[in-house]
């Protein structure tokens, strides 16, 4: 039996022969530049001789009777050979031998002359007092000059130079994302384009809940695939679509579904790649991706994130922008109105921060429609569940509906994150398959963070975080408005050190009192510390910032003051958001700041009260906590009793 080389493999293409792979250009720059520089430096014949002065060769040379001969090349330089007995000296060490090792034959020396005749005086001079053996040679020699070594050594910097040059230019083409395209390409735009062959795969079956969303988004996609249906009645087919939801919702991937089912080219892009650090980048980039789009018409151009360039010009908004992002809007708002109404170009666009941008790019004629995706409710929860376990290995006791009561305000990524999860841990505990209780355990390590059992806490802190969580438990459990308790854990997750785990209802209207119900169930932690220990803690920190934040949106923006009374200081447009500016005088501002205090102050006496009424039941919850350190609803019922069933707030008058 022979074994196939896996590596070997891979070089073959889909006719079985070899595939083959172009010489990188970057080791044909190095193997030029080592060549060079080995022509550059490596030592001529001439260049091993080391020079020197007239009287160096004459004490040392000539009058030692050491030099052989000597030749004056073209009138200018003398060149001094030493006898071979000579070298042997340590003198002529540096000189003996050449770059390879072996005997140097000369020239070892050489001295520069000022003029034929003074030196010819000088040497005649020297050699009276010696012998007519003695003497030595003078030859005279006629050399061309080198001037390939001359123009070496004008063309090698300038090799070099254009060595760098090329790096850097393809290292900047790769670094703004055109490889293999020159760097002067900047002004064009690099979508990923999806066309045929290369269609999306995802699809509206792959897009779970966000049916109406989805019935608008394909009234775009019949109109691409037979547009003679809505021309031939004169209707027109909107230019721009913009998908509005907060992050996790699915915009990108609706965005994708469009794609897969329309069957035309498809232009993706973020909003951030049409800035750069070149001034005018931006418009350039937007007008050759209109360009691109109307080639190739019908098509649809997807811009994610657009916010990054359709910020509000000309507002407190705005200081943050910049003259480049400001031309780069306008010349999108300018693209926009420039194709006609049936020219087969939509603009599909995708922000979490509909609030911030510029009202002239949601004006009719540009985005016409807006679809809004927010986060999915019970039903549209349970269809994303079953979207995502597909791939996985369930348990026959994994109900989705099930699940999906059990993650309120969760987004479709949320809920991806918690599958995944749920296998990991599923798959760390070396189980078959995918059980319920691992779906619950991923829940919680997406809400707290992952569970440090291992976190060394002393008895002292310990005691104080049962007693802590049990307040939340027991003032949550005797107020029929708050949110039902699930369960309450005193193992260290994430940041927290403990934590109440409860299933608020989908409401669309909160009551007043649902509120504050809301804000004497965070605060029961806090007050039962005080109750039981006679001192505060810094364990409240999360509890006080929410409580914080949402008395100051009861009062400032939802009009649930009775001294601020039916005025709202909510600004939906964002303009305020960046300004120093507040859009209330400061005698209204201490008015909320009382109004807000007086309100936690109210519901931390409402803990408090019961708190006092049921310090037995408070003892025997933190008891078990510290026993068991989770307890469930089964456990918290068996100790708090049944709970008081809930009425229905609002009554018809």
């Amino acid at each position: 039996m022979t074994s196939e080389n896996p590596q070997s493999k891979k070089k073959l293409g889909a006719n079985g022969k070899k595939k083959f792979y172009p010489f990188p250009m970057g080791w044909i720059y190095l193997i030029l530049l080592i060549g060079i520089l080995i022509i550059y430096f490596f030592p001529k014949k001439s260049s091993e001789a080391k020079e020197i002065t007239w009287q160096e060769f004459k004490q040392d040379m000539l009058l030692s009777h050491d030099a052989n001969k000597i030749n004056v090349i073209n009138k200018e330089t003398v060149e001094v050979y030493i006898k071979e007995d000579s070298l042997k000296k340590e003198k002529y060490k540096a000189v003996a031998k050449n770059a390879f090792g072996t005997l140097n034959k000369g020239p070892h020396y050489y001295f520069p002359i000022g003029s034929i005749e003074t030196f010819e005086r000088h040497l005649d001079e020297t050699q009276n007092q010696f012998s007519e053996q003695e003497k030595i040679v003078v030859q005279y020699t006629n050399k061309e000059k080198d001037w390939w070594s001359n123009l070496l050594g004008w063309l090698i910097p300038i090799a070099l130079l254009a060595f760098f040059w090329f790096y850097i230019m393809s290292r900047a083409s790769l670094a703004t994302g055109t490889m293999g395209s020159s760097m002067f390409d900047f002004g064009k735009s690099n979508p990923k384009l999806y066309e045929k062959g290369k269609y999306s795969p995802v699809t509206f079956s792959d897009v779970a809940g966000y049916e109406e969303a989805k019935t608008e988004v394909m009234e775009i996609v019949e109109f691409l695939k037979q547009p003679g249906n809505f021309t031939r009645l004169g209707a027109k087919i909107p230019k721009g679509i913009l998908l509005i939801g907060a992050p996790g919702t699915g915009k990108t991937l609706m965005a994708k579904a469009i794609a897969g089912e329309a069957g035309v080219p498809f232009f993706s892009l973020a909003g951030s790649e049409f800035v750069e650090m070149f001034v005018g980048v931006g418009a350039s980039r937007v007008r050759d991706l209109f360009n691109k789009a109307k080639e190739k018409a019908p098509s649809i151009i997807f811009i994610d994130e657009i916010d990054t360039v359709g910020r509000i010009r000309g507002r407190a908004l705005s200081v943050q922008a910049n003259d480049e992002r400001e031309s780069t809007l306008n010349q999108l708002l300018a693209e926009m109105d420039g194709f006609a109404h049936n020219a087969g170009v939509i603009v599909l666009a995708a922000t979490n921060r509909a609030d911030i941008l510029d009202p002239a790019l949601l004006r009719p004629g540009r985005f016409d429609r807006h679809i809004y995706l927010d986060l999915p409710n019970k039903t549209e929860r349970a269809a994303i569940f079953k979207v995502h376990m597909k791939p996985l290995l369930l348990d026959k006791s994994v109900d989705s509906e099930q699940l999906a009561a059990q993650t309120p305000g969760f987004s479709g990524a949320d809920i991806a994150n918690v599958c995944n999860e749920a296998a990991l841990i599923a798959a760390r505990k070396k189980e078959q398959t995918i059980g319920f209780q691992d779906f619950m355990d991923a829940v919680d390590r997406v809400i707290g963070g992952l569970e440090k059992k291992s976190k060394v806490i002393s008895p002292s802190e310990k005691k104080i975080i049962a007693f802590h969580e049990a307040g939340h438990a027991v003032v949550s459990w005797m107020l029929k408005y708050a949110d039902p308790l699930l369960k309450v854990s005193i193992i260290p997750r994430g940041k927290s050190l403990g934590g109440a785990w409860y299933l608020p209802e989908e409401r669309q209207i909160v009551t007043k009192a649902q509120f504050f119900d809301r804000l004497s169930a965070a605060l029961g932690g806090r007050a039962a510390e005080e109750i039981v220990f006679k001192e505060i803690s810094s364990g409240a920190l999360d509890d006080l910032e929410k409580v914080t934040k949402q008395t100051y949106m009861m009062v400032a923006q939802l009009g649930l003051s009775e001294k601020i009374g039916n005025v709202s200081f909510y600004d939906s447009t964002g303009i305020y958001e960046s300004s120093l500016q507040k859009p209330y005088s400061e005698a209204t501002a201490q008015l909320i700041d009382e109004e807000v205090r007086k309100l936690i102050m109210q519901a931390h006496d409402a803990a408090r009260n019961i708190l006092e009424n049921n310090r037995d039941k408070l003892n025997a919850l933190a008891t078990l906590l510290l026993q068991k350190e989770v307890v469930y609803k089964n456990d918290i019922e068996a100790v708090l009793g049944k709970r008081i069933v809930k009425e229905d707030v609002l009554q018809t008058a």
